[in-house]
């Protein structure tokens, strides 16, 4: 049996929706890495950008189990001194669950520049309307597709 090592040119992209209506922000996260990342395809390549597109939908419907909506922070800095942002993970998911799941799922890709551009592959809508029809996506559910 040979290794099959893909190619940026041979790679085949497809789109695929996620509806995170009332499910756990990490495991929608880590659904997403793992699609972007092309981990659910037989031709998984480290080096190669071989994973496809992720449409997710209804961000603003996300949960945090426990107490993480009291006591998890967003951290972001300034780089100056005594410039430490902090905001509550419950005022986040209430005014940016968007931002607060790229972040995530930019934490679950490699922290190089492949990572950076497997992260342009995700779109992340609030709403349960997207403006990717075109693509023809397709629903996930769990790679069984």
């Amino acid at each position: 049996m040979k290794t099959i090592m893909a190619k940026p040119a041979t790679v085949e992209k497809k789109w695929y929706i996620i509806d995170a209506d009332g499910k756990v922000l990490g495991r929608v996260a880590s659904e997403a890495a793992k699609i972007l990342r092309g981990k659910h395809k037989p031709t998984f390549t480290p080096n190669v950008d071989c994973g496809d597109n992720v449409i997710i939908l209804n961000s603003d419907k996300l949960i945090l189990t426990g107490k993480k909506e009291e006591q998890k922070y967003f951290k972001r800095y300034s780089g100056y001194p005594s410039g430490l942002h902090l905001t509550q993970y419950k005022t986040m998911m209430k005014e940016h669950s968007d931002v607060a799941l790229l972040r995530a799922i930019k934490g679950m890709l490699p922290k190089n520049s492949l990572g950076r551009t497997m992260a342009k592959h995700v779109h992340i809508y609030k709403g349960s309307e997207h403006n990717n029809q075109a693509q023809k996506p397709e629903i996930w559910n769990g790679g069984n597709n």
